[in-house]
């Protein structure tokens, strides 16, 4: 697994293949991972967090030709502007939940209003009591936007789903989901494709001394998954039923499933850099793939 700004994978070039046979072949084994933002509750800025970044989650998940977006916090606006400069007309975007800091980028996703993408939009946190399309409906206008759903030229499609579904959303792609334990309720997700694994746990706060089925079922096996370490377990007594974890109940959760390495998102707005960097070293002496997600992160699978 490498990881970097950006990653370049060695090239088998075989006698008699064209380059494009070769860039072509590289794509279709691709299972890259783009973090557009990686801050949880309120977007941040300012000199002490330039490093780590201070938009709100937005995750890419890139399987070959496919785009998977996880989540449109503030993050989503520079994604969406990349999306459209590589010619990628079609996408689809799952929702954990529809807390602010994970929707209040979607009316600037610039594909949605492009008639030539088409977006899917997929939510199940909320199965029963609202639709997709009621969420994003109820979002996307005034007085909370100047503009209404309708102004989308994209073929924009909806799709409701129920926890623990298991989501096809293209040939070979397949998508393993479960409740997380969040007020309102949060959808985590497994990405399975060409035997490689990325799950995305968000957000979900754990019980001490519990280690979540729901969450090892997810991560089982994982040559990586992201968590939200939103607090450390010093912190955790102060923020029982806010919803969120600590960076080494990751640590547990990822020995306990086996998993190859665990990522962590959802920084508090209150961590700079130079905490986060301090977390990263007590991390790695507790465990060799654990590391905090930084904006703009690129991981190669």
């Amino acid at each position: 697994m490498a990881v970097a700004n950006f990653v370049g994978r060695k090239l088998d070039c075989r006698p008699g293949g064209s380059l494009d046979d070769v860039r072509r072949g590289a794509t279709e084994t691709k299972f890259r991972l783009r973090a557009w933002g990686v801050r949880g509750s309120l977007p941040v800025s300012g000199p002490e967090f330039q490093h780590y970044g201070g938009n709100t989650i937005c995750i890419e998940l890139q399987c070959g030709d496919h785009r998977l977006m996880f989540d449109a916090g503030s993050g989503i606006l520079p994604a969406g502007k990349a999306l459209l400069a590589e010619g990628a007309s079609e996408c689809q975007l799952f929702f954990s939940h529809c807390h602010y800091d994970h929707i209040i980028g979607l009316p600037y996703f610039s594909p949605i209003y492009d008639p030539r993408s088409s977006v899917t939009v997929w939510s199940g946190h909320s199965s029963g009591k609202m639709t997709t399309r009621d969420m994003i409906t109820e979002f996307i206008r005034p007085p909370w936007f100047p503009i209404e759903v309708k102004a989308c030229r994209a073929n924009l499609t909806c799709r409701d789903f129920m926890p623990q579904d298991v989501l096809q959303p293209y040939p070979g792609v397949t998508i393993r989901t479960g409740m997380l334990n969040h007020p309102g309720g949060s959808i985590g997700y497994r990405v399975e494709w060409q035997g490689r694994v990325v799950a995305i746990i968000t957000d979900t706060e754990h019980v001490p001394g519990v280690l979540d089925p729901e969450v090892l079922a997810l991560i089982e096996g994982a040559d990586l998954f992201l968590y939200d370490t939103s607090y450390t377990d010093e912190e955790m007594p102060t923020y029982v039923g806010y919803g969120h974890s600590s960076w080494q109940h990751g640590i547990r959760l990822a020995r306990a499933a086996g998993a190859q390495r665990v990522g962590f998102i959802h920084h508090s707005p209150l961590r700079t850099d130079k905490a986060l960097r301090a977390i990263d070293h007590m991390a790695a002496e507790n465990f060799q793939g654990a590391f905090s997600v930084w904006e703009g992160q690129v991981i190669d699978v």
